[in-house]
């Protein structure tokens, strides 16, 4: 993958997240999810690419969104083809209520190497690199957690679970609770949850549960360049997803590895902070038409772990005005 366009990446997710900031607890979850959208399109126009979008907001028919099938990027000859993923906004309902930890999110990857994944649910399981390997999502979460305890050389009472908080996952939280182990529960977007298994400095030693299936695809970007695990399987609700599935291509039966979710060793990863977390500083207005972001940017190839601070001047970006 490109180093250019890998730090592109940032400038796109900067974008979205300086626009869709501006909403933070208005109460309006929708004008900050377009307005991250529209700003993420705007900025993707300008980057040398022929990107598709694989992981959007929807079908074209569905929203206004970035869509699944979405060309993008400047699509000049000889630029690269690229599969892509993005969730313009993950934590809608965080910007809304002014609560941590929504962020603006892009993975990259050569054509073909990400998985189309459908916008339903996914049971998952992630950890960092000195677990990874070793915990399974067909393993029961009591040994699981137990082999956390050596890999980590840590007690059990120190052990946190990231899951969200959500009536479906009462059961596994008592049975995490039951071991002995702490929960973090985190409200929206389970992206930052996976990722902050990979960061000793932040709260999380496995994510567990279902979540969404896109933000699984956007998570297996970020822990294939950390070294991390991740496992899905796709949980589809009814008969129309089940035809769905078929549809796309994937199975719901197949519990798929990091490997399966992002193939390849090129993929490229961008997470900006919209409003503040552990993880990421998010947008903060520090003066009238300025204001600083912070930027995780990953590359697989080089393994390298860039957080960017950056401080912008927002009359001097036209695209920022419009």
């Amino acid at each position: 993958m490109d180093r250019n366009l890998v730090m592109n990446l940032a400038r796109v997710t900067e974008a979205a997240a300086l626009h869709s900031a501006k909403y933070l607890g208005r109460g309006d979850k929708n004008a900050a999810d377009q307005a991250a959208v529209d700003a993420m399109r705007a900025m993707f126009d300008t980057v040398d690419i022929k990107g598709t979008v694989v992981i959007g907001e929807g079908e074209i028919d569905e929203a206004p969104m970035l869509y699944i099938g979405e060309e993008i990027g400047t699509r000049n000859d000889g630029n690269l083809e690229v599969d892509i993923a993005v969730d313009p906004l993950d934590g809608t309902t965080a910007i809304s209520k002014g609560m941590p930890d929504a962020i603006s999110v892009v993975a990259v990857a050569p054509k073909g190497c990400l998985l189309h994944a459908p916008d339903m649910y996914m049971n998952k399981i992630a950890v960092g690199s000195k677990a990874a390997g070793k915990v399974s999502i067909e393993y029961p979460i009591e040994k699981n957690l137990e082999i956390l305890t050596e890999v980590l050389n840590k007690e059990m009472s120190d052990i946190t679970v990231v899951m969200l908080d959500r009536p479906r996952h009462e059961e596994l939280a008592n049975r995490v609770r039951k071991c002995g182990a702490r929960i973090r529960f985190i409200q929206d977007g389970d992206v930052l949850g996976a990722i902050s298994t990979c960061f000793d400095h932040v709260s999380g030693d496995i994510l567990v549960g279902s979540g969404g299936a896109p933000e699984g695809v956007l998570a297996a970007v970020a822990l294939k360049c950390l070294g991390g695990q991740l496992e899905g399987q796709l949980l589809p609700r009814n008969e129309e997803e089940i035809n769905r599935c078929e549809k796309m291509g994937v199975s719901c039966d197949k519990i798929y590895g990091i490997d399966d979710l992002v193939k390849g060793d090129e993929a490229a990863f961008s997470a900006t902070g919209v409003s503040h977390g552990e993880l990421l500083g998010g947008v903060n207005f520090i003066g009238k038409n300025i204001a600083s972001t912070e930027t995780l940017v990953l590359r697989q190839e080089t393994g390298t772990v860039r957080f960017i601070k950056a401080i912008h001047y927002l009359d001097k970006k036209p695209e920022y005005a419009k």
